[in-house]
């Protein structure tokens, strides 16, 4: 099993040694996450606003779009961070839609705590399963895959709702925030089968998310006339996709 995150595991234990041994395993885990997004943000595998984010080699890449409503300041925050936990196959996708007068700022909390807190969880997680002799990896990796990262989740969120609550700069007793990860607000005025139609037929795919915001925008105005618009973001990922020369633009 742990074969199969080696290369996060190496990539941990490399930087937990710069880190020094008089430290406490949750102050390292922090730490050597801090590191991970730190290059991340470097080498551009990390996107936090509108934009594209296209990982030089890979086969995939990310269009994300992001626009106010007219409820006052945008609460919406996302994130697209490629190979995720140094795993050049994995892509976390995290949209934070803040909601009550301190939302936007609980939103921005979640989006810079909860990646970095999933990967310390998802560690701590793989070491337990490990240590169960019970645990067969090989006998159904999807399942034992997604029970893992279900308890990571879990623990995450308890984390991160602690977090919350200690941070005294939030009020987060009348402010909060839902944390998604697939396009949100969009589906209120434009079914699945109509985003799924607008994506795919916008010749630009790098201009995919914002064209279905405009489209959901368009839909809202005509559906809902007299409601005041919600902020609508839309990240929309690309898999297996011939290679991508388009050049990052968060215009």
């Amino acid at each position: 099993m742990m074969g199969h995150f080696s290369t996060l595991l190496n990539g941990l234990a490399s930087l937990s040694i710069k880190k020094g041994r008089n430290r406490c395993g949750d102050d390292i885990g922090r730490d050597i996450t801090e590191e991970m997004a730190k290059e991340a943000k470097k080498n551009g595998s990390m996107l936090r606003s509108s934009g594209v984010v296209h990982v030089q080699g890979s086969n995939s890449f990310s269009s994300v779009f992001t626009r106010r409503g007219e409820k006052g300041v945008n609460q919406d925050c996302l994130i697209v961070w490629e190979e995720f936990g140094c795993q050049e196959d994995m892509t976390f996708c995290g949209m934070f839609d803040g909601h009550g007068p301190w939302g936007h700022f609980v939103a921005k909390q979640v989006r810079k705590s909860m990646p970095m807190a999933l990967l310390c969880k998802w560690q701590d997680t793989l070491a337990l399963a490990s240590l169960d002799p019970d645990f067969d990896w090989e006998s159904d990796k999807n399942l034992n895959r997604f029970d893992v990262w279900k308890k990571s989740y879990i623990k995450t969120c308890a984390a991160v709702d602690q977090e919350l609550e200690e941070c005294r700069e939030i009020d987060t007793f009348h402010s909060g925030t839902t944390a998604l990860t697939i396009v949100k607000q969009v589906w209120d005025v434009i079914s699945n089968q109509e985003a799924v139609d607008i994506v795919s037929s916008t010749p630009d795919r790098g201009k995919a998310a914002k064209n279905l915001v405009q489209c959901a925008v368009r839909a809202w105005k005509r559906k809902r006339r007299g409601i005041a618009m919600d902020d609508i973001s839309a990240i929309c990922i690309f898999f297996h996709c011939p290679t991508f020369s388009h050049k990052i633009d968060s215009s």
